[in-house]
């Protein structure tokens, strides 16, 4: 121990002494970076009342965290770089190559714990202590003008090379990285399931286009357009529904009858006449258009049904304002539903599940990988797969599970049955 206390001079010492004084900066930073992460703006809010000198400091950091981020991380990294390098020289300088080794070795060591491990974990159990310990510090970090000056042009220089501006208002998380936030917090009961889910649906509710979500035209409920107001009444009350598509002889929505409409007319001595004298014009929008769009225009508009149509114009389904808010909210079952479950789990183990559920539920529900963006529901996945109409009792195997055809109708796949194949679940058992 001497010899190696010897073997450092007066200019090593003062490197040391930079080395800690960079370590003690680097616990501090790890602890305000998660500290100040995990705060809420109400929260921030709270923690002003309640301690006014910090608390002003911290509310307006998390009020514009674009601000704060970027300086901060990048004291991060200049730490890090410049502690890493003055351990490399003091230990080259004392002990030679193999000292550059060792010192890398224990500077990993040293400054993940202390600098990394530590501190975050402390933020995570107590945020809110340290996101006001450090809130000040970091509010004056921040002013420094020669470093908010290098992290904008750095920021600056970043979008130059990607040739984009995802950089300039701060750092961005993918979408897969905040699922695993959101997922990571449901484990620490920051939030609860049903909030998890309901994030999840916000996230992929953008990508949902309405095809995903229509009532394919075999399965929508209309009159012709030489039913009768007094008929069209009667498939209203058989079904539920208040508003019945108007389709022709070449399957082709002409209108929409509203039962409001129906009703007056009949009371006031025209349930005789054709429906389509009472009904109105129904709004058509391409299968592709995404959901979070219509609704929007659903809600300025003020309807809340449309006709889906393809490429070439044909009316593949409808969709509803209800359609897309159970994107979001979940399945949403009024008087007139039927509850029976898309999917069943029977006694054997085996699923029996509707011909129409989407693939990213049977996803959900079995761990596997179908591809839906080729098939939008199991059925089609089974059809697309076999390249043919399917017969009754014919089935595919995907990733450990068998998909057979239980029920058609006419060329559709209505129920499938789902089931482990033999030798995985053997290897189970056997496990």
């Amino acid at each position: 121990m001497s010899a190696f206390i010897a073997a450092f001079t007066s200019l090593d010492w003062s490197l040391v002494l930079v080395v800690l004084l960079l370590l003690v900066v680097l616990v501090f930073l790890a602890l305000a970076e998660m500290g100040l992460s995990r705060m809420s703006k109400p929260k921030a809010a709270a923690l002003a009342e309640r301690h006014p000198r910090r608390g002003r400091a911290l509310v307006e950091l998390i009020e514009e965290p674009e601000k704060w981020i970027n300086p901060l991380l990048l004291t991060v990294n200049v730490c890090q770089t410049v502690q890493a390098t003055l351990t490399g020289v003091v230990t080259s300088r004392s002990f030679g190559p193999l000292g550059v080794v060792a010192g890398v070795a224990l500077n990993v060591v040293v400054f993940f714990v202390l600098a990394e491990a530590v501190p975050k974990t402390y933020a995570v159990l107590y945020a809110e202590r340290a996101a006001l310990f450090s809130a000040r510090g970091v509010r004056a970090l921040v002013r420094f003008p020669p470093l908010r000056f290098m992290s904008r042009g750095l920021i600056r220089l970043t979008n130059v090379i990607v040739k984009g501006k995802g950089l300039e208002d701060g750092p961005f998380v993918k979408e897969a990285e905040f699922l695993g936030v959101v997922e990571a917090a449901v484990k620490e009961e920051v939030i609860e399931k049903h909030e998890r889910d309901l994030i999840e649906s916000v996230i992929e509710f953008g990508d949902t286009v309405v095809r995903e979500v229509m009532v394919p035209l075999p399965d929508m409920v209309t009159v012709p357009t030489d039913a009768t107001i007094d008929a069209a009444i009667d498939v209203s009350i058989e079904h539920g529904f208040s508003r019945l598509p108007v389709l022709n002889d070449a399957d082709d929505v002409v209108g929409v009858a509203f039962v409001k409409d129906l009703v007056r007319a009949e009371r006031q001595g025209a349930g005789s006449s054709l429906v389509t004298t009472s009904m109105r014009s129904v709004v058509v929008v391409p299968e592709n258009k995404p959901v979070s769009r219509l609704m929007n225009e659903m809600q300025t508009q003020k309807f809340h049904l449309a006709v889906v149509a393809d490429e070439y114009g044909s009316i593949t389904g409808l969709v509803t304002l209800e359609d897309c808010l159970e994107e979001l909210v979940g399945e949403i079952v009024d008087e007139y539903d039927d509850e029976e479950s898309e999917i069943v789990h029977l006694p054997d183990g085996d699923y029996q599940i509707d011909g129409t559920t989407s693939v990213s539920d049977v996803n959900d529900l079995l761990s596997t990988h179908i591809p839906d963006d080729e098939w939008d529901s199991i059925g089609g996945f089974i059809f697309g797969t076999l390249e043919r109409v399917p017969e009754v009792g014919e089935a595919i195997d995907f990733e450990g599970w068998r998909f057979a055809v239980a029920a058609l109708e006419g060329r559709r796949i209505r129920t499938v049955r789902v089931s482990v194949l033999e030798g995985l679940a053997s290897a189970d058992e056997t496990a």
